[in-house]
């Protein structure tokens, strides 16, 4: 155990990991008067943007948490929490988790939550409207008298909405129309593809966020979109995840090229914010039709 003072206490100086969602945490006792908050705070969460490497950092983040998660902020904080739910009308049942979470301690997914088949979809929504929510893949339930996937949602304020980029409908099917209809990946025509941002979220910071305006040129779209299926972008989201964790570059086929660099990544090149955007050229799921076109272009030497 480690004091940051006489009501924050680090449990356990081995941070806790979530690979899948590439999140840290920090076991940690929080002491308001009676009561004590035991659970993990993050220390690398992309979702808002935390990401902290010192342990000054980590000591005045936690100050911070602390203060924001007093009991007695709590009812201004649920009140803040019940006037945004009013304006997500279409999202009852992803409030019908957060109604759960909301009850503090941890939340065992499989006998506490609402049953549903996709209950990851759902957390995921929560964290992308800027909740902050822990995840221990192996802790024990009384209930299910086994080890079981638990979350436990921070009563803090909403992050950022995690989106780099946003856009409405007119600019969507736009982006749409300007790429051709072209699926990138099989570089055929299919009309029900999806925007995708070349450069991966694993990697994006607070400051690389921006809003696309429907002007647009059509190369600024041709520079930062291409089309993928849903099946095909969840594939690209885990090479990327992976690449973000060992720093080693995603390959398809088994055809370890990339028409710049290799497969590290740079240690020159920083591993997050508009910057490591430079790490990702050259890899082929980073501009699929780049990296074809580029390997059509050796062969043909």
């Amino acid at each position: 155990m480690k004091k940051i003072n006489e009501n924050i206490i680090i449990m356990d100086e081995k941070t806790k990991f979530h690979s899948k969602a590439s999140e840290e945490y920090i076991h940690v006792n929080f002491i308001y008067d009676n009561l004590i908050w035991d659970g993990w705070i993050p220390i690398e969460y992309r979702r808002t943007g935390v990401s902290l490497k010192t342990e000054e950092e980590i000591k005045d983040y936690l100050l911070s948490v602390y203060d924001k998660m007093n009991h007695i902020n709590f009812d201004d904080w649920f009140e803040q929490q019940s006037v945004f739910w009013k304006t997500k009308n279409k999202a009852r049942i992803t409030k019908s988790f957060f109604d759960i979470l909301a009850t503090g301690d941890w939340k065992c997914v499989d006998c506490t939550l609402p049953k549903n088949p996709n209950f990851a979809r759902r957390i995921q929504d929560l964290k992308e409207f800027g909740y902050t929510i822990s995840t221990d893949t192996n802790r024990f339930c009384k209930n299910c008298n086994s080890n079981k996937t638990h979350l436990i949602l921070l009563p803090i304020p909403r992050g950022s909405i995690n989106s780099y980029e946003t856009w409405t409908k007119k600019l969507r099917d736009r982006i749409i129309k300007v790429l051709n209809y072209t699926e990138v990946y099989e570089n055929k025509y299919k009309p029900h593809c999806l925007p995708d941002h070349k450069f991966p979220e694993i990697r994006w910071d607070a400051e690389t966020k921006a809003v696309n305006s429907e002007n647009m040129t059509n190369d600024e779209i041709k520079n930062k979109f291409q089309l993928l299926t849903n099946q095909h972008n969840e594939q690209k989201r885990e090479v990327c995840r992976k690449c973000f964790q060992t720093n080693k570059r995603g390959f398809p086929f088994g055809i370890k090229y990339f028409y710049i660099g290799n497969e590290d990544w740079s240690p020159e090149i920083p591993l997050k914010g508009k910057k490591a955007e430079d790490g990702c050229r050259g890899c082929f799921w980073y501009d699929m039709a780049k990296w074809r076109e580029s390997l059509n272009k050796k062969v043909n030497e």
